[in-house]
């Protein structure tokens, strides 16, 4: 069963026709999906990127952060992705959440207010402090970055 966590959230702007808030579209999807909070449609050329507003803004609690993914099938279909991915949101960050999109696909993609355009996941944070080391314990693992992609 997954843990519930009560995280404040506000709408930034009260346009009289507000966007839902972050939700999840199934009951097992770990991703609560994102709506473009747009005053206008916006067209995205190959290659283009732009940060998007969502008309909200989070107090992720310490010990948190929420992760921005892209929505697989929006990939899929337009090369619609997240730059960053998965961006993150800090605990202390209370700012208006904004999602940086790229188009990796060969056609323009245009967005629309209320279009679904990434999730959010909630995830606790390890913090680690480092040991500094002489040296690391061998392992049987051996042969850099891309090792495992080779035949032998």
């Amino acid at each position: 069963m997954a843990v519930e966590l009560l995280i404040p959230i506000t709408r930034l702007r009260d346009t009289g026709d507000a966007i839902p808030l972050p939700r999840y579209m199934t009951p097992d999807a770990a991703g609560m999906d994102i709506h473009a909070d747009l005053t206008a449609d916006l067209t995205l050329q190959p290659l283009g990127r732009t940060l998007i507003p969502t008309g909200f803004a989070l107090a992720i609690p310490q010990g948190y952060e929420a992760q921005i993914r892209p929505r697989s099938g929006l990939s899929l279909r337009s090369g619609l992705t997240i730059l960053n991915a998965p961006g993150t949101i800090d605990a202390d960050y209370r700012d208006e959440v904004k999602i940086l999109v790229i188009n990796l696909g060969d056609q323009p993609v245009t967005i629309q207010r209320g279009d679904r355009i990434a999730q959010l996941v909630v995830a606790p944070v390890t913090r680690v402090q480092w040991r500094e080391v002489a040296q690391l314990e061998a392992t049987e693992r051996a042969g850099g970055f891309g090792h495992t992609d080779t035949k032998k």
